[in-house]
């Protein structure tokens, strides 16, 4: 998958950005420092100002790249949505058995994120748990509407739709396969969260995912 992944480009909306951080140096630095700093210190206390000092440049270039922090956080999470469906499509690709798929692709979107060699400039461990802790402020404002209707978060309702129809395989007479999903993609963060920060809140640990709590829960609920 490694070979396969280095090939491979996450494509976002071009309405997220100004300039594409992808096709010059600075925004890719752009792009690797402010994950660094988000997950270190909180989106609330992350400001461009702050950005461009640590990368040595105006924080007016910043603005030539996003238009606001909010766009650069619904980038980073397009990023990481993306490349979490690279991943399922070409892990479960060439599974025919419709469970086994299902499994694998849960086992995708709850384990816990490794890094990922084939993307030099993006540290996927810190952009998962910023995913984590920070994900619900990229759609809970009052712009939300407009965003979704702009595809700002077509990614992600893609990913959603993928494991509907795994889910619809498995059992096609279950009524609630996109519910399901998306119940999938946010529990797996919510309980992620709630195993570094209330772990008196979850039978999931530090040394296991969430992944073995959601295959037994949609197990017994769909009939194979």
């Amino acid at each position: 998958m490694e070979q396969l992944l280095k090939s491979v480009k996450i494509g976002i909306n071009e309405k997220i950005y100004v300039k594409n951080p992808e096709s010059s140096d600075l925004g890719r630095r752009i792009v690797q420092e402010s994950i660094l700093m988000i997950n270190e210190m909180g989106f609330e206390s992350f400001t461009f100002k702050k950005l461009g000092i640590k990368i040595g440049s105006n924080e007016s270039s910043i603005y030539r790249y996003f238009e606001n922090k909010h766009k650069l956080l619904l980038y980073l999470t397009s990023w990481y949505w993306g490349w979490l469906e690279y991943q399922l499509v070409f892990s479960t690709n060439s599974i025919a058995d419709a469970w086994l798929k299902l499994e694998k692709a849960i086992e995708i979107v709850t384990k816990t994120t490794v890094e990922d060699s084939a993307f030099s400039h993006i540290n996927e461990v810190y952009l998962s748990r910023i995913v984590i802790n920070e994900y619900s402020k990229s759609y809970l404002t009052k712009e939300v509407d407009t965003e979704n209707k702009e595809g700002y978060f077509v990614i992600y309702k893609r990913l959603v739709g993928r494991i509907s129809k795994m889910i619809s395989a498995v059992d096609g007479k279950y009524k609630f396969p996109s519910s399901l999903a998306s119940t999938l993609l946010e529990g797996s963060l919510h309980q992620h969260f709630l195993k570094d920060h209330f772990s008196s809140l979850t039978d999931c640990r530090a040394d296991e995912d969430p992944t073995r709590y959601f295959t037994h829960l949609i197990s017994n609920i769909l009939k194979a």
